[in-house]
C-alpha cells in the first residue's frame, strides 16, 4: 500500500458505511462475470434481438432470474454471516465471528435480518437484476437493509424513533399539514406503537417553539380525535437528549422535567463541565471560520454551539468543521483515540446539511432515556434517520436499538408504508 492510498482511503472513511461497502463488493462479482452485454451487431447491421409477445413483457428473462439467484445466494449468505456474529455476541466474543473478521467496525445485531427475502421483495420492484450496466448500488443495499430491518422487528415493535430534518419534513422546514406521513404516525400510535422525534433542535423547555415546527402533525391528531392514551406515546426530544415533551390530550405538548424520567445515570454532567466543552467546540469552529475564511456567525446555547454560515457551504467544508470539532473535543478529554459516545461527557459534532453543531449528549442517550422510559428492549425499538455517516448525529443510535437509514421524507414515507402492510399481513394472520 502507498501512502497516497492510505491519505485517500482516510479523507474517504468518513464517508463509508463499512458493511454495505462489504456488500457491495460481494455483489460485484456476479454482475461483472454474468451482466449481459448489448445484443451483438449482424454483419447486415442489423442487431439480434429476442422475440417475445406482449405477453412476455413483464416477465423476467432466464438471464435475469439467474443473476436473481446468484444475488438472492449472496444475500443467503451474508445472513448467516450475520446470524454466526449475533451468537457469538451473545456469547461476549463478538469479534470471533466471521463477519467481523471481514467488517472489523461491525456493531451489533439486535435482530436477524432476512436480507434474501428482502432483497427478492426489492428486487421485485426495482429490477436490480436486470440491469446490465449498473451494478447493485449504496442506495440498492440500504433500502434492502431497511427492509429487511422492517421484517424482522415488525411484529415485536413498540417504539419508533424519529428524526426531524430530512426524516419527516425539508432541511429548516415545518411539519407539513398535508403531509402523508400523519396518517401513517396516527397508525403506529393507535397500533400502541410509541412514536418519538429525537431532533438536534434545541429550544430549552419552549415547547411552543416545538409545537411551532409539529404544528402540521398535532392538528392531524386533533382532526384524528387520537384518544389521551394514544396522544400519551407519542413524545419530542429536543437537542438531542436534553429537552423532552410528551403529547398531552388536549394535543399540546407538555415539558417532562428531568425529576419524571430516568436521567440522572444517563447524563450525570455539571454545567461547569457542560460549558467548559462548549467553549472548546466554540474555540475549534471559530479556527474553522478562520482559516477556510468561511462567512458565518457562532451561535451558543445552553447545551450547544453551532456554526450558521451567511452562504452556501460544501459538504466537504461542513465535514470538515464537524470531523475538527470531534478531535478538538476527545482531545480535551484525553480520548484522541475514542468515539464522541465513549468519553466522560457524551457529545455529537455532526454537519447538518446546511450548518454544524456540537451538541452536549447524543441521540443515544436520548433513545435509552425513551426507551427507558416505556419499557421498550433495543430489538423491539426503531430509529428512523438520515445522518448515518460518522459526521452524522443518528449513528450512534445504532449502539442502542435497530436503524433505518433514509434519504427524504418521501423515503420514510415508503418505508412506513410497507412497514404498516408487514403490519396488516400480521394481524390477518394472528385473526
Amino acid at each position: 500500500m502507498t501512502s497516497q492510498y492510505r491519505v485517500n482511503y482516510h479523507l474517504r472513511a468518513h464517508k463509508r458505511d463499512n458493511l454495505i461497502e462489504f456488500i457491495k463488493g460481494m455483489l460485484l462479482t456476479p454482475f461483472v462475470l454474468h451482466s449481459q452485454p448489448a445484443p451483438a451487431q449482424l454483419p447486415d447491421g442489423t442487431r439480434e434481438t429476442i422475440s417475445s409477445s406482449a405477453d412476455d413483457d413483464s416477465r423476467s428473462s432466464p438471464e435475469e432470474e439467474a443473476n436473481a439467484e446468484r444475488y438472492a445466494g449472496i444475500f443467503s449468505n451474508i445472513e448467516s454471516l450475520i446470524n454466526e456474529h449475533r451468537e457469538l455476541t451473545q456469547h461476549g466474543i463478538p469479534s470471533y465471528s466471521r463477519l467481523a473478521r471481514l467488517v472489523p467496525s461491525i456493531g451489533t445485531f439486535f435482530t436477524a435480518l432476512p436480507l434474501e427475502r428482502a432483497f427478492r421483495h426489492i428486487n421485485e420492484r426495482n429490477k436490480i437484476s436486470a440491469r446490465k450496466y449498473v451494478p447493485p448500488s449504496f442506495n440498492d443495499i440500504r433500502r434492502i437493509l431497511n427492509s429487511a430491518q422492517m421484517m424482522a422487528i415488525a411484529e415485536e415493535l413498540q417504539l419508533v424513533t424519529f428524526d426531524g430534518d430530512m426524516t419527516l419534513y425539508a432541511d429548516g422546514q415545518n411539519f407539513e399539514p398535508d403531509s402523508e406521513l400523519t396518517g401513517l404516525l396516527i397508525g403506529l400510535l393507535q397500533r400502541h406503537v410509541s412514536v418519538a422525534i429525537v431532533t438536534a433542535a434545541g429550544y430549552g423547555a419552549d415547547a411552543a417553539r416545538y409545537e411551532q415546527r409539529l404544528a402540521g402533525l398535532l392538528r392531524g391528531f386533533a382532526a384524528a380525535k387520537l384518544s389521551a392514551a394514544e396522544v400519551g406515546r407519542f413524545y419530542v426530544l429536543g437537542g438531542e437528549c436534553n429537552f423532552l415533551f410528551r403529547c398531552r390530550a388536549d394535543y399540546r405538548l407538555e415539558f417532562l422535567d428531568d425529576s419524571q424520567y430516568k436521567s440522572s445515570a444517563l447524563r450525570s454532567w455539571t454545567d461547569e463541565q457542560v460549558q467548559q466543552l462548549l467553549d472548546v467546540a466554540e474555540a475549534d469552529l471559530t479556527d474553522c471560520v478562520q482559516r477556510m475564511g468561511i462567512q458565518a456567525r457562532i451561535l451558543r446555547k445552553p447545551r450547544a454551539v453551532g456554526l450558521v454560515p451567511s452562504e452556501t457551504l460544501t459538504r466537504e467544508q461542513l465535514d470538515e468543521c464537524a470531523l475538527s470539532s470531534q478531535v478538538a473535543l476527545l482531545k480535551f478529554q484525553g480520548s484522541p483515540k475514542s468515539q464522541p459516545c465513549d468519553v466522560p461527557i457524551p457529545f455529537c459534532a455532526f454537519n447538518g446539511g446546511a450548518d454544524c453543531w456540537v451538541d452536549i449528549g447524543n441521540k443515544l442517550i436520548g433513545v435509552r432515556i425513551l426507551q427507558e422510559l416505556v419499557a421498550s428492549p433495543p430489538a423491539a425499538t426503531l430509529h428512523v434517520g438520515d445522518q448515518f455517516l460518522s459526521t452524522g448525529n443518528d449513528i450512534s443510535t445504532r449502539a442502542a436499538c435497530c436503524t433505518c437509514w433514509i434519504v427524504n421524507p418521501d423515503e420514510t414515507r415508503s418505508m412506513l408504508t410497507e412497514l404498516e402492510a408487514i403490519l396488516d399481513q400480521k394481524q390477518e394472520h394472528s385473526g
